[in-house]
């Protein structure tokens, strides 16, 4: 049988009101315990708490009694909404924990009952679990989309079509079979749909990474020893964050610091200056470290000439041109200001480019490899001219959709998923 859970919901209190929910099978006789009788179902009602141990007020409280399975676990279902003070949250607690079968909640349970019970799938859990994460108003936006199962949605119209499809394509076996010869038109519409979804599938692997949005866009500043590197990093993100100095080599490693501007979360990292040759091993270290981080840059910011831009797509800056004649590229001046804002502003617009526009999502890598399975299965029945390897493909990819959606996930996996949300979600 399954246990009945119980936690705050809300934000940990001092608080105006505290929210305790219940779920589980024993839901509506705590809720009897502590009341002395049931509201009727879905309406709010004000009532005394007691405990049932000693009949002692506890608090007066808005009570919900929600009967599943239409609520957000799929099982009953009550709230407390009860004053947000520390002793009150305690006591209401206390007594919920000495009712039979009732525990307090794991990390992550009542959403996990939720995706359990059908009321979400995989897709809309990593949405929320995106949402409560969230910093900036872009993060919000596109985990929002996602959790409110834009998504899914999406992904239940593939589902119908592969079932099409795969209809389709027996239909036609079962005529095989009978030594009837198989409608042409239908295999040629079945090619035509597959390769009309494979298009489709193909366009949604170009969704923005979530990874990106939730780490931020990689900005990486480099260039040669002393072009003022950490100076413009130490602007850029509004604090001392690495050592400045006149002295050549000064930043031996990476620095890695997390900014938003704009609104837009950003991972800028300074980097070793870049020359030929060093018999400093450590410095020698360093530059191979800078290096890697221009390959695996969203962003390069250019300090140095431009003959040794790293990459086509590189921003050319003319740094320090406060103290020095402005040489090709954007001149700016951390110290004094100059062409700072024009410099965050085409960061920003470089940004709008790799994130998620305003209405649409963003796919975590799980998602991505996810959608490329299936877009891999549905090519391959797409190209293939032998029904039986055509229904075999379509099989394969409706488990894919499976895998998808979590219907086929590990527990492993779905364990570390839950593990990382708070305790009253």
């Amino acid at each position: 049988m399954t246990d009945t859970i119980f936690a705050l919901s809300s934000g940990a209190p001092p608080a105006g009101i505290g929210v305790l929910r219940v779920s589980g099978p024993s839901a509506c006789e705590a809720l009897e315990a502590l009341t002395g009788s049931v509201p009727p179902p879905r309406r709010a009602r004000l009532m005394l708490l007691t405990d049932f141990r000693d009949s002692a007020p506890l608090d007066r409280a808005l009570t919900l009694w929600l009967p599943g399975p239409g609520t957000a676990t799929g099982e009953d279902l009550v709230e407390l909404h009860c004053h947000g003070g520390r002793a009150v949250i305690a006591a209401v607690e206390d007594a919920l924990s000495a009712l039979p079968g009732l525990r307090p909640a794991q990390p992550g349970e009542f959403t996990r009952r939720a995706f359990e019970n059908g009321r979400m799938d995989l897709n809309e859990v990593e949405g929320l679990s995106d949402l409560l994460a969230a910093e900036t108003q872009q993060q919000r936006r596109a985990a929002l989309l996602m959790s409110e199962g834009h998504f899914s949605r999406r992904i239940e119209g593939w589902q119908a079509a592969l079932l099409n499809l795969s209809a389709m394509a027996e239909a036609a076996l079962d005529f095989s079979d009978e030594d009837d010869v198989p409608d042409d038109a239908t295999e040629r519409r079945i090619t035509s749909s597959l390769a009309d979804l494979a298009d489709e599938l193909g366009d949604s692997l170009s969704a923005p990474s979530a990874e990106r949005l939730r780490d931020g866009i990689r900005v990486v500043l480099a260039g040669p020893p002393n072009a003022g590197k950490s100076t413009l990093l130490n602007a850029l993100v509004g604090r001392e964050a690495a050592i400045v100095s006149d002295i050549a080599g000064t930043t031996r490693d990476r620095i890695e610091v997390p900014a938003a501007l704009g609104g837009t979360a950003f991972l800028f990292t300074d980097t070793a200056g870049l020359r030929e040759s060093t018999s400093d091993v450590i410095e020698s270290i360093g530059m191979d470290r800078a290096r890697a981080a221009v390959e695996a840059a969203d962003i390069i910011l250019w300090l140095g000439e431009a003959a040794q831009l790293p990459r086509a797509d590189a921003i050319q800056l003319a740094a320090q041109c406060d103290r020095q004649v402005a040489g090709e590229g954007l001149p700016i001046s951390a110290l004094t200001g100059e062409g700072m804002e024009q410099l965050i502003a085409l960061l920003l617009d470089r940004a709008s480019k790799l994130l998620p526009s305003t209405g649409d999502y963003a796919l975590h890598e799980r998602q991505r490899k996810g959608v490329r399975l299936l877009r891999d299965h549905v090519q391959a029945a797409a190209g293939s001219a032998d029904l039986l390897i055509i229904a075999e493909e379509l099989r394969q990819a409706r488990e894919a959709v499976d895998r998808l959606t979590g219907r086929a996930s590990t527990e492993d996996m779905l364990d570390r998923l839950f593990a990382g949300f708070c305790i009253g979600k």
